[in-house]
């Protein structure tokens, strides 16, 4: 696995190697004790998510607030999408500073975002099914939004119109007015 540092210290892009034959293909994509020695502390994922969506969704920008925060180390199964994370913690130099990846099941890449980081991916194939990997609960009582469209964020999605829950639509906040670390 290699480990590639993004624009925002502690953000991560895992690239695993790949071995393909006749047959298909292997990799490896986790192994703790690799991942805690690149990332540099000691990460405790507790669950496992996944969702299936078509092209032009866009599930984000999402945070839970204070002791109920999680880091999550995100990919892709199958199709393509572009995957955001958005730095909120306040002190930081890189404070509302994002970082984009586009994450594929050809790649192969994921991408770790550490505790304080609003999250987002918009699908960019007809269909893709990601899944993620948590360190913390799902605790909807400190479930956040960030409208994926404020400018102050200046995040420039590849599909236009996308996709939204009724819950993004509703509840996302601007930049300005959220929540930070």
């Amino acid at each position: 696995m290699q480990y590639i540092p993004t624009e925002i210290p502690d953000v991560w892009i895992l690239e695993p190697r790949i071995f393909e034959d006749a047959r298909g293909y292997f990799m490896e994509t986790y192994r703790k004790e690799d991942f805690d020695k690149h990332i540099g502390y000691d990460v405790d994922f507790i669950q496992d998510n996944q969702s299936k969506s078509c092209k032009g969704v866009l599930r984000g920008l999402h945070y839970q607030k204070g002791t109920d925060s999680q880091a999550k180390l995100v990919r892709v199964l199958s199709g393509a999408v572009v995957d955001v994370a958005v730095d909120l913690r306040k002190g930081s130099s890189t404070f509302g500073k994002h970082v984009m990846v586009e994450l594929s099941e050809t790649n192969g890449r994921q991408l770790f975002i550490p505790r304080g980081f609003a999250h987002g991916f918009q699908v960019i194939s007809d269909e893709a099914v990601f899944t993620y990997k948590v360190d913390n609960r799902y605790a909807p009582e400190s479930e956040c939004s960030i409208a994926y469209d404020d400018p102050a964020l200046g995040i420039c999605w590849p599909v236009d119109n996308p996709i939204l829950s009724e819950k993004d639509l509703r509840h996302a906040v601007s930049f300005g007015q959220a929540e930070t670390f």
